[in-house]
């Protein structure tokens, strides 16, 4: 076994978690590694981008709407500061959200959100069908109400990442891309990985950023595991046509028949059609009846959309978590940190993440906002100490 030298702070996972994790802490004057056979891949290849902390509010989620909303808040300054510093554009537009309702059923489901969203304070503004194709005329005429939503906005996690990877080398960050096999600890810390190549790396912390892998390195004690499984979601990519004007000027979304699908269109001409959400473990095939049900629920809400030309079909794994929320910071295991379990915001808490790791790398505790999101909520003593009397 060969032993090269030791960094400061070894991040396990290229994704863009890992590599805003990676970025923050080099920033900080950590020696920093990344530990990824293809880093700036994983699920950020499949996402689409919606910035959507007010349309993807979800009851009994109103912590992560917090954690949502200030990471949203710090998106426009990010966003600058990536493309200044890298010159890459990463799509990143501000062209707000519509969530509608093709019946009753529909209607009734976004009103509640509509209520639950003006509890939580958030803007957002109830619309007639009518209003709904003025705002966006290749809307379905059976199109009953919705909700605008100017706050919620887009990137493109493909340029995203590209641009993290830039980043990431400009602040020096070592890259190794191999895979980890298992995590080394010694005296009750961990202290590095072994990688598949039977490479040694020593490491000051380890951050364990792998996505839905996460709960499978290992090394990693059985009570410090995070419990990550992976969700499946599909998406398909079209072509807009550039031609008389817009084909859609914002993200669409609604839910078909309990179904939930969106459309959001980039200023490059590619419309994302997504998602489907699977419990299918670590299957990545892209199925017939994925596909074709995207297709058809979006074709219920723009009947337009089989006219355009179909791109690209994608598969990919969401982390999820018992409670849909990250799991982030210090472990039961003195030295490594999580930065995992993101589910569907992933994309949406980059900057929050990115941040919120660098400071517990520095200070050994999470700043205020993430606190509700320490590891340590899922450990036994924990849930045991923390049950009322």
């Amino acid at each position: 076994m060969s032993r090269t030298r030791t960094s400061d702070v070894l991040v396990i996972g290229g994704g863009i978690i890992g590599l805003v994790t990676a970025w923050r802490a080099a920033q900080r004057g950590f020696a920093t590694a990344v530990l990824d056979p293809e880093p700036g891949g994983g699920a950020a290849q499949v996402a689409a981008g919606m910035l959507a902390a007010v349309t993807e509010l979800h009851y009994g989620e109103q912590t992560l709407l917090g954690l949502n909303l200030a990471s949203a808040r710090r998106y426009p300054d990010f966003a600058a500061e990536l493309t200044e510093l890298t010159g890459h554009d990463l799509g990143y537009r501000r062209c707000g959200t519509l969530a509608v309702a093709l019946d009753a059923d529909d209607r009734a489901h976004l009103r509640e959100l509509h209520a639950l969203q003006q509890h939580s304070g958030l803007e957002s503004q109830w619309l007639s069908g009518r209003e709904c194709r003025r705002l966006e005329p290749m809307l379905a005429p059976g199109v009953r109400g919705g909700l605008r939503v100017d706050g919620d906005h887009q990137i493109d996690p493909r340029r995203l990442a590209g641009a993290l990877v830039a980043a990431c080398e400009q602040a020096g960050v070592v890259f190794h891309r191999v895979w980890a096999e298992r995590l080394t600890v010694a005296r009750d810390r961990a202290t590095g990985v072994v990688t598949t190549d039977g490479t040694e790396l020593g490491a000051g912390q380890v951050v364990l950023a792998a996505g839905s892998l996460s709960g499978r390195l290992a090394g990693v004690p059985e009570d410090v595991l995070p419990p990550v499984r992976p969700v499946k979601g599909q998406v398909v990519r079209l072509t807009m046509p550039q031609r008389h004007g817009p084909f859609l000027s914002r993200t669409v979304r609604a839910v078909v028949r309990g179904s939930h699908v969106y459309l959001v269109p980039r200023e490059s001409g590619e419309l994302v059609v997504g998602a489907t959400s699977e419990e299918m473990g670590w299957d990545t095939t892209v199925t017939a009846g994925g596909v074709y049900e995207l297709l058809r629920d979006a074709h219920e809400l723009v009947p337009g959309i089989t006219e355009l030309p179909l791109t690209e079909t994608r598969a990919g794994l969401r982390p999820g978590s018992p409670d849909n929320a990250p799991l982030l910071g210090p472990t039961e295991l003195d030295g490594l940190l999580l930065a995992t379990g993101h589910y569907r915001n992933g994309v949406l808490l980059t900057p929050v993440t990115g941040d919120a790791l660098a400071h517990a790398l520095a200070t050994g505790e999470l700043p205020g906002e993430a606190r509700p999101f320490t590891p340590k909520r899922f450990s036994t003593a924990t849930a045991l100490t923390e049950q009322p009397a």
